[in-house]
Formats: structure tokens, C-alpha cells, sequence
């Protein structure tokens, strides 16, 4: 996100990261590794169908095709995670699952199939939006941990992931490491948890 909060531009742009995606991946070393160390606790990734859609599952794929790219090692562990995309309207029928066996469809209510997953054995969750889809994970009080990844620059509007101001929810501070490629990362836990 921004430091000014966003997690995308009002159009849904994020070509203000510092990685964005892209192969040009100009973080700096330390933080790769632990971004990439970062998917050795987790054994679910959970997606909404538009992230699902614009073609998360299908870059990673790619990513991982080429041991030169600078993303390998993470785009395999991506890949080798099991997936479970939200959505009222897709079906499992839809191309985004064709010859996936690791990628599932939830269609029911958010949090009960939040809270079954994780009554199950097995590592960390973790979510890769969109914002939208994060904000209601939030609303509804499901996530456990958050681990920020602050970008050097302001946009000064936006999409944002906090946008519920009817519900305050107060945040202890984790862990707080700065990176030399002027990235932070800020790890909190809602203080309910």
C-alpha cells in the first residue's frame, strides 16, 4: 500500500508499487527473501473472482516457467498453494479452473467459509485481495494478522482496504522493518485476537 493508505489508484491501478508484478522486481534482497520466506508458513491462499480473474493464478504460472526470473522461487511456491477464489457468480466451470487441481470455489456466506477453513489443520492463510474483497474480510472481523507492505510514495486518492469508519478496530504492533529499497513493512494483530 501507499503511505497514504492505498492498495490502488481510483481506477485500480498499482503501477505505483515498487515491484508491480512485473519481472523487474527491484526490491532489494533482504526483502525479497523474506516476502518469498514469507509462503513457507502458509498452505492456502485466498482470492476474490476478480483478482482470480485479471489473471493472478495465470501470472504466476508464468513467473514460474523461467528459473531466470528473478520471481521463481516464489511463483512456485505460489503455484504449488492451494487457492480458494470467493465469488457469488462464478462457477466451477469457468476457464480459471480448467486443469487447476489445486484451486477451489467458495460461493457461500464469507464468514462461515472463512471460520471452516480455518478450523482445519494445515499452515497460515493468507489473502491476496482485491480491496474490496480484503475490507470484508476486515468488516467481518477475519483476519488474524496484517502484514503491510508500505510503498515510498503518496497517490493521494484511491482504494483502500480500511474503508468501514463505523468500525474502529484497534491494532498492536508486532514487528516494524524498514527496507533498503524504501520499503516498510508493518506487522500488526487487532487487538481482539
Amino acid at each position: 500500500m501507499t503511505v497514504d493508505g492505498y492498495v490502488a489508484d481510483t481506477n485500480g491501478r498499482n503501477d505505483w508499487q515498487l515491484w508491480n508484478w512485473g519481472a523487474d522486481w527491484n526490491w532489494d534482497d533482504e526483502l525479497k527473501k523474506y516476502f518469498t520466506g514469507m509462503m513457507e508458513s502458509v498452505d492456502c491462499i485466498l482470492l476474490s473472482r476478480k483478482m482470480a480473474k485479471e489473471g493472478f493464478i495465470s501470472h504466476w504460472e508464468q513467473a514460474a516457467q523461467h528459473a531466470g526470473d528473478p520471481r521463481f522461487d516464489y511463483a512456485k511456491k505460489i503455484n504449488a498453494t492451494h487457492k480458494v477464489v470467493f465469488s457469488k457468480t462464478l462457477e466451477k466451470s469457468d476457464p480459471i479452473f480448467t486443469g487447476r487441481n489445486n484451486l477451489d470455489l467458495a460461493k457461500g456466506d464469507l464468514a462461515e467459509e472463512i471460520n471452516s477453513l480455518k478450523s482445519k489443520k494445515g499452515k497460515d492463510i493468507i489473502v491476496y485481495g482485491g480491496a474490496g474483497f480484503v475490507s470484508a474480510l476486515i468488516k467481518e472481523g477475519l483476519i488474524d494478522e496484517f502484514q503491510l507492505f508500505i510503498n515510498p510514495v503518496t497517490i493521494g486518492n484511491g482504494m483502500t482496504i480500511f474503508n468501514q469508519p463505523d468500525s474502529k478496530q484497534h491494532m498492536t504492533l508486532v514487528k516494524a522493518k524498514s527496507y533498503d529499497c524504501g520499503m516498510v513493512v508493518l506487522i500488526y494483530k487487532p487487538k481482539n485476537k
